[in-house]
């Protein structure tokens, strides 16, 4: 135990070492407040023209996407997501609520929303792709295995230290936007319903598993499933780092492989098969906003699945690779 303590202490001293994670809190500081502004003017953009009366602005919102709806210019499947949009607003109505009260707990669930099934796998991706693939580069590996320490121990304080970071990551996230936006729309919010559990059954929506809860609850529960979305992406690219000895080719590849999967998200519809793919399954968070599944036959339940399966594969091949492979030579 004393071992592996002291060996994540040393992987986590390296890894602060070479300030990725300084790096990723000032990308996020920096385009934050950018995103709070814009935000900012499109609410004052609203304001101008709704007024106060939010009712009216959700009432445009409804009729111009049912007037969407009838178009041959909109596909099919963005039908499907103005479906259940217009099926949320109706809810948000009937029950007096303003889905689109300003507010940084607001602000903050709606990057989330955005972020989650790329930019923050990005963000993951910068610190995993290099974290044993920068040191076979360097040489350093070798000095550390040379050491009385089984190879599996020193690649699991890697792992371990990864995750940790991981961790941190999500959790800062939450925080410098909260922080930040709160400075535009002030720091209420927590308490403000929202309604989760719309489902779509064919051409209707199936509000019978619809529930409201606070936005706290909500964002835990959206920061859950990045947590777990970015820990299996980390896993990919902590495999990728021990499989490739460049480290730009261990970054390019996990890089390729995420901004792929984002545009394979809204390409294969009609590729059933395509939902096995992880990349595919990155957005667990839409589930909870109610958002219809990029490949028919896709749940919640299933992304975790095919998340684990990645995730777990990857763990397997990094510790047979690392612990068989000849690197002192």
């Amino acid at each position: 135990m004393n071992s592996m303590m002291a060996l994540v202490k040393n992987e986590t001293i390296k890894m602060i070492k070479k300030k990725r994670f300084y790096v990723i809190l000032l990308v996020l500081l920096v385009l934050v407040p950018i995103f709070s502004y814009a935000q900012l003017r499109a609410a004052e953009d609203k304001r101008s023209k709704f007024g106060t009366d939010w009712r009216r602005e959700v009432q445009q919102a409804i009729t111009d996407n049912q007037n969407s709806l009838g178009s041959d210019r909109v596909p099919e499947e963005w039908k499907k997501y103005r479906l259940i949009y217009i099926q949320q607003m109706k809810y948000y109505l009937e029950h007096d609520v303003n889905p689109r009260q300003p507010g940084a707990v607001a602000f903050t669930k709606e990057f989330l929303d955005n972020a989650a099934t790329l930019f923050i796998p990005l963000l993951i991706m910068g610190i995993g792709s290099d974290i044993v693939s920068s040191e076979r580069t360097s040489g350093t590996i070798k000095m550390l295995l040379t050491r009385p320490v089984r190879r599996w121990k020193v690649l699991l304080s890697k792992l371990i230290t990864l995750l940790m970071f991981v961790s941190l990551i999500v959790v800062s996230t939450f925080i410098i936007c909260y922080l930040i936006s709160g400075l535009f729309f002030g720091y209420k919010g927590f308490n403000l319903p929202v309604f989760t559990g719309f489902k779509l059954q064919g051409a209707d929506v199936d509000i019978t598993g619809v529930h409201a809860v606070p936005q706290w609850k909500y964002i835990l529960m959206q920061m859950g499933l990045i947590w777990f979305v970015s820990s299996v992406v980390a896993m990919l690219a902590f495999m990728v780092s021990v499989l490739v000895r460049s480290t730009a080719a261990s970054i390019v590849i996990m890089m390729a492989a995420l901004i792929a999967g984002n545009i394979l998200t809204n390409l294969a519809s009609a590729w059933t098969s395509a939902k096995y793919l992880f990349m595919v399954n990155l957005g667990l968070t839409q589930y909870l906003a109610g958002t219809p599944a990029p490949i028919e036959g896709m749940t919640l339940g299933f992304s975790l699945g095919v998340l684990a399966v990645w995730g777990l594969g990857s763990l397997v091949v990094s510790f047979l690779v690392f612990t068989k492979q000849d690197i002192l030579n």
